[in-house]
């Protein structure tokens, strides 16, 4: 499978919806935590080999507002999995920065606290950045960009002619990074599921029924290999592209 790659035409940006963690374990006659425990391991395989291949961001759907309606003991499992997962070795070992995005005041203290130390600890790494899209959802973050714009506006720092689209996407959270250039979704659901709804705009969308806890190197190979099959027009025509 790896032979199949273009080494020249790897995706810049990879944001993947890690979905499928409670429903393979419930298969397995586990409890639902069992599922993101076994996930966990996974995002340290994937890390890993994203680095590998010269990614340069990957974004991944870890927690979402909605996620909040969850039953109270899965939300308590999750939290305990971030404190306990966020391991500089694998930052470090790899020279990936970390970063979040998505609403953090909503986070109990202890984990912000460790996701802030984390950020710290790896600032100055390199190879990539791996953003963990937590307590996030797409149209909270759309909305309050909105709210900011609106309150320059009021306070006179900019002029109503002065929002476009250039100045909406500098003021989301993910303006220091690309959008996506591939968004993987697991699990087999054909859904966005409220995330990155504005980045994803020109993004190609890749779908498998693998469950997350089974995603492997060479199905991050495969979703790559369809990437670079498809022709990226962004509103041109074919012959625009091909004549560029």
């Amino acid at each position: 499978m790896i032979s199949e790659i273009d080494n020249t035409r790897i995706p810049q940006h990879i944001a993947i919806i890690m979905d499928g963690n409670g429903r393979w374990a419930m298969e397995r006659g586990k409890e639902r935590t069992y599922g993101h425990q076994a996930g966990v391991d996974t995002v340290r395989r994937i890390t890993s080999e994203c680095v590998r291949l010269g990614v340069k961001y990957l974004t991944l759907y870890t927690f979402s507002t909605e996620n909040w309606n969850r039953p109270e003991t899965e939300i308590h499992a999750l939290m305990g999995l971030v404190l306990s997962n966020l391991e500089d070795e694998i930052f470090q070992k790899n020279n990936v920065r970390f970063r979040v995005i998505g609403d953090m005041d909503r986070l109990p203290k202890a984990v912000q606290e460790k996701l802030q130390e984390t950020m710290d600890h790896t600032a100055n790494n390199t190879a990539m950045d791996m953003i963990v899209a937590l307590s996030y959802s797409s149209r909270w973050e759309i909305t309050e960009t909105a709210k900011q714009l609106a309150l320059q506006v009021k306070e006179g720092k900019m002029k109503l002619e002065d929002i476009t689209e250039e100045a909406i996407s500098e003021h989301l959270q993910t303006s220091f990074m690309p959008d996506p250039d591939l968004l993987i979704r697991t699990g087999g659901e054909l859904r966005i599921s409220n995330y990155l709804l504005w980045q994803i705009a020109y993004s190609e969308l890749y779908f498998c029924d693998t469950y997350w806890p089974d995603f492997m190197e060479e199905d991050l190979q495969k979703a790559i290999i369809s990437y670079q099959s498809r022709q990226r027009r962004f509103g041109k025509t074919e012959a625009q592209v091909e004549n560029k």
